[in-house]
């Protein structure tokens, strides 16, 4: 029995999604290691605050504030690429269940014909969730940059008391290009 090349070929169109889908888990599984070092990395600042009196640290309760903040952001991210991760792990299961069922209906001729469809399901099946990954992707990136303007308002804050006249003079960028501003 000599296999079919076009039945061959077909197997082999899964692998480019297979590899997209191991190229996501690798980024969403660093972005997840950078999410994690800095809820450690609150948490330690939470921890040193904490040992302070209020009129020792310049802004306590906004610092206190920011913190916590961040710590509720951070919090929802690490939940969105932990899901993320599962819909691309099983995406890549989906898409090496496409091969291995396009293999299995290759092989058995025409008696699979009526088996034709499985792997389109299993197929679309992990394009959907692909998709439901990224989505949730976006959502992280969302909170990421809410994360960025918290911080940059405590920073701004800071700054309008101790930068020197012509820096708190200087138009921001945020100002110039339609982001948030003081």
């Amino acid at each position: 029995m000599n296999p079919d090349p076009s039945v061959l070929s077909a197997m082999i169109t899964p692998a480019v999604l297979i590899s997209a889908c191991g190229a996501l888990i690798l980024s969403t599984s660093v972005r997840l290691g950078r999410v994690v070092d800095r809820v450690r990395s609150l948490a330690d600042r939470f921890e040193e605050l904490a040992r302070k009196q209020a009129s020792e640290v310049e802004l306590f309760e906004e610092r206190m504030e920011l913190t916590f903040t961040q710590l509720d952001w951070l919090t929802s991210r690490a939940r969105h690429l932990q899901r993320a991760m599962t819909t691309f792990y099983l995406a890549l299961g989906l898409f090496v269940a496409t091969t291995v069922t396009i293999g299995f209906v290759g092989i058995t001729g025409r008696s699979g014909r009526a088996f034709q469809w499985i792997p389109v399901v299993f197929g679309m099946s992990g394009a959907g969730l692909l998709f439901v990954g990224t989505c949730l992707l976006a959502f992280d990136a969302t909170l990421a940059l809410r994360s960025v303007h918290s911080g940059r308002a405590l920073l701004l804050n800071l700054g309008s008391r101790y930068a020197p006249d012509p820096l708190q003079r200087r138009p921001s960028a945020g100002r110039l290009f339609g982001s948030p501003s003081r």
